[in-house]
């Protein structure tokens, strides 16, 4: 989906169309016990993230409508609440297929948008227009990085999250 953010996000890349991109982003030298070509695998966290957007249009739409508002009431941006999640998978060493050794175990890295909010033109408080009814669900967690990595194992974490922060950072000193 396009969009833009203002100003461009520092030290991410400017191009929108992004699919799953390699985990480890450049921090190949940091991991040496396992081929980093197989160990994650993700997607860029704004892209991820208006994706989610655009397949909730239809509710957010509906909370406008609920609330008596079209969409051009929302000329000052809109506050999207989102919870993260990141949890051990368990043992995935059953394979199937020729594929390259991987380590046993996995690891997911997801968000949930929790809530969206505009602050209508002239308006002092911020206005729900939507809120997700089953935070905990599965259909409701959208993944952003899987990794074949065990939980325990922090310095692989952290060089493949590393960039995923950096991203969210990004994110929020821009709009």
């Amino acid at each position: 989906h396009l969009f833009e953010w203002q100003p461009a996000l520092k030290n991410v890349s400017s191009s929108w169309n992004v699919g799953i991109i390699d985990g480890l982003s450049g921090w190949t030298s940091s991991v040496d016990d396992v081929p980093a070509d197989t160990i994650a695998r993700r997607f860029r966290y704004d892209v991820a993230l208006v994706s989610a957007l655009k397949d909730l249009e239809e509710d957010i739409m509906e909370g406008l409508r609920e609330r008596g508002l079209d969409d051009s009431t929302c000329t000052s941006g809109f506050t999207v609440v989102v919870k993260e999640s990141c949890d051990g998978m368990g043992d995935v060493s059953e394979k199937h297929g020729s594929g390259p050794a991987v380590p046993e175990k996995a690891v997911r890295f997801s968000f949930t948008i929790m809530s969206i909010s505009i602050r209508a033109e002239g308006e002092e408080d911020a206005i729900t227009i939507f809120q997700e009814q089953k935070p905990n669900s599965e259909l409701s967690c959208r993944p952003l990085c899987l990794m074949f990595v065990d939980e325990s194992d922090h310095e692989t974490l952290t060089a493949i999250l590393g960039p995923v922060v950096a991203e969210r950072k990004a994110m929020l000193e821009s709009r």
